[in-house]
């Protein structure tokens, strides 16, 4: 049996978004002053490149569709029986798990946005809970980028893959 060593996998619009999201969050997070216009519209940037990515979870390219990945409960627990028997299933593109992160991912951004914008009107402004609820959401999405991260390293070196180039290039590449 021939077993398929290259494949595009993500289209140039979701390479374009993940690497453009990673920037607005790290800039974000790290680089620009809370409160400051520049932070609040990277925050935007962010958020509108999430609901792009949703549409696009509908009308994009084969990987990029939700109905490729979206980890129902059953997609769930089949792959984690295979981790759990050391005989990972192979995903050319996002496994169930890595698909609940991403969606996990998306609402952390998405809420932050709209947590950012309502501390700007007349409504919220100077509200406590509002501005911890933000912090604790970036601290959130922080934190789970770093996972996300760390589990695309092990599961390319489970899976023999290279995900992060597959991020850059869009060819996922068995070795």
């Amino acid at each position: 049996m021939l077993i398929e060593k290259h494949r595009p996998v993500w289209d140039r619009f979701v390479r374009v978004f993940h690497w453009t999201v990673v920037g607005c969050v790290v800039l974000n997070y790290f680089v620009l002053e809370e409160g400051e216009w520049p932070h609040e519209w990277t925050g935007y940037l962010a958020a509108a490149l999430v609901s792009a990515r949703i549409v696009w979870g509908f009308i994009g390219s084969k990987h990029a569709r939700f109905s490729d990945f979206f980890p129902t409960p059953s997609r769930l627990r089949q792959h984690v029986q295979a981790m759990r028997s050391r005989q990972p299933e192979y995903h050319w593109g996002h496994n169930p798990v890595g698909a609940l992160m991403m969606l996990l991912l998306m609402t952390l951004v998405l809420s932050l946005g709209l947590t950012g914008w309502m501390q700007g009107t007349d409504a919220y402004f100077g509200e406590d809970w509002l501005q911890n609820l933000h912090k604790y959401l970036a601290e959130a999405l922080v934190i789970s980028a770093g996972l996300h991260a760390a589990a695309a390293i092990v599961m390319g070196r489970l899976e023999r893959t290279r995900l992060v180039k597959a991020m850059i290039t869009g060819v996922k590449e068995r070795y």
